[in-house]
């Protein structure tokens, strides 16, 4: 297994922008690093399920892909504008006393299942540099709860510098709110042109 390739590219997908590392940020600006962390840990509980699943299922899937990847890239960039729109739309800190109920970790567990990014990770990652070599349980199993980890690692990352500039990013709310809100965009564009 050619293990640097498979680090970098585990670790370049994984904390580049996406849903989840936006959303994470946002959540822990708008509702603070405590309260985010449930979404963090359903993020990451859901990515394992996916990668789980893209172990055991790639086979299967690498038959279908065009169908999947186009269904999936579709329904993401839809999410994924959709999000954008509320994150424009969102009100400030104190206005939504039982918000961030809406963003928890049963919201960041489903979102994996919607999330383009994170799939077509799980299904590259998985089919290009695990599959080749390994295919035991134990091991498909221990990769699943890596790729999980590096996920959960990379939205606490994003959630830390949503939490640590949120005076900052409070006073120029708007213009961050719009920033993430393209950044979610352009996620969405960069995956249908895909």
């Amino acid at each position: 297994m050619p293990y640097l390739s498979f680090l970098l590219y585990v670790i370049v997908t994984s904390f580049t922008p996406g849903p989840n590392n936006i959303m994470a940020m946002v959540f822990a600006n708008k509702y603070g690093l405590k309260k985010t962390i449930r979404f963090c840990l359903g993020v990451g509980a859901g990515f394992f399920v996916i990668m789980v699943l893209s172990s055991y299922f790639n086979l299967l899937l690498k038959n279908y892909i065009p169908k999947v990847e186009s269904i999936m890239s579709i329904l993401g960039a839809i999410y994924m504008v959709y999000l954008a729109v509320k994150i424009i739309a969102s009100k400030e800190k104190g206005d939504d006393s039982n918000g961030n109920k809406k963003y928890g970790f049963v919201t960041g567990m489903l979102l994996q299942f919607i999330n383009p990014k994170g799939i077509l990770y799980g299904i590259t990652a998985i089919s290009t540099f695990i599959l080749p070599y390994y295919t035991s349980n134990l091991s498909l199993l221990l990769f699943s709860i890596l790729l999980a980890f590096v996920g959960f690692m990379s939205t606490i990352c994003w959630s830390l510098f949503g939490a640590i500039f949120s005076r900052f990013l409070s006073k120029y709310r708007s213009p961050f709110n719009a920033i993430m809100a393209l950044l979610l965009v352009y996620s969405a564009v960069t995956i249908l042109m895909e």
